[in-house]
């Protein structure tokens, strides 16, 4: 399994903010995501005090050593136009950077780790 877990599985997270005359806030990320590869399903949602992007459906479990219910948990504010701190993976036991950014029904998520060094960005669909 690669390195970017989050990546590759999908991630993501926000609540929608009444928006205040000129300054821009970030898209709601919460709700049902199609993975750009079309090989997941995430949904995000608040889990307890944190947020979680949990797997709803994965293609081929085996090929992509990721199944339902895997989740990454984040520990991510708000900051104008993004979503941005950490994120934790369980299964795999990996924390990495990241940032969640909603436009629409579009989003884009980005993992780092290793002080950003390794950065993978993954493109989603609302569904």
């Amino acid at each position: 399994m690669t390195a970017f877990p989050m990546l590759y599985r999908g991630v993501l997270v926000g609540m929608a903010m009444s928006a205040i005359p000129g300054q821009a806030y970030a898209d709601d990320i919460f709700g049902n995501w199609l993975r750009g590869d079309g090989a997941a399903h995430v949904r995000i949602a608040p889990c307890g005090s944190s947020i979680c992007a949990t797997n709803n459906w994965i293609k081929d479990p085996s090929g992509q050593n990721e199944k339902v219910g895997d989740r990454l948990v984040f520990d991510i504010s708000e900051k104008q136009s993004a979503w941005s701190g950490s994120a934790y993976d369980p299964q795999r036991k990996i924390k990495m950077s990241a940032t969640l950014k909603a436009n629409g029904d579009s989003m884009e998520s980005q993992g780092c780790l290793l002080g950003g060094v390794l950065c993978k960005t993954t493109t989603w669909k609302r569904m």
